[in-house]
């Protein structure tokens, strides 16, 4: 599957959470999940709300099409992603591995 999977609602991402970084960024995939950064603390959510603002922005989508499926107190987490089809989350989920986000 590696990191990421198309299901019926949308893309699915396998995201690996660091919170409490000196930036907010993507890192790239390690062990068959997306790596990210935030500089949030790992507290009542804040975190996971910074991943979700930062995939948002990363793939040009709104934040309202950004759910989080599992993982709300792992740093193991899936991400839901709304709205893309199949030919666009391809291409920016190219584009921000190729610009390292």
């Amino acid at each position: 599957m590696g990191f990421w999977e198309y299901g019926e609602e949308g893309l699915v991402l396998r995201v690996r959470v660091h919170p409490g970084a000196c930036r907010n960024e993507i890192r790239g995939v390690r062990a068959d999940e997306l790596s990210v950064a935030v500089t949030q603390a790992p507290e009542k959510g804040k975190a996971n709300k910074a991943v979700s603002e930062l995939l948002a922005k990363a793939l040009n989508v709104k934040r309202s099409h950004v759910e989080l499926l599992a993982g709300a107190a792992a740093s193991s987490k899936r991400f839901l992603i709304r709205g893309l089809s199949v030919p666009e989350w391809k291409e920016r989920l190219n584009a921000l591995l190729a610009r390292g986000e």
